[in-house]
């Protein structure tokens, strides 16, 4: 029997991609498709776990410089 899974195409830049594979490699419940360099076929169920899961890496991993205004 066929079954059907709703899907989200998602255009995002090789490091974004990298990152998003890393999030689904552990359960592999997100990524429908890998399809190039730049593109994913994503559940579209799970966009939004997706969203919060790289949402907090990429939070975790930006490094902020000390603002240049106090330098006046």
């Amino acid at each position: 029997m066929v079954r059907a899974i709703r899907g989200v195409l998602v255009t995002v830049e090789p490091a974004i991609k990298s990152l998003i594979l890393h999030i689904d490699s552990g359960t592999n419940d997100i990524i429908i498709e890998d399809l190039d360099e730049t593109h994913l076929l994503i559940k579209e169920s799970m966009l939004p776990v997706l969203k919060k899961k790289l949402d907090e890496r990429l939070k975790s991993t930006t490094v902020v410089p000390d603002s240049l205004s106090d330098s006046d």
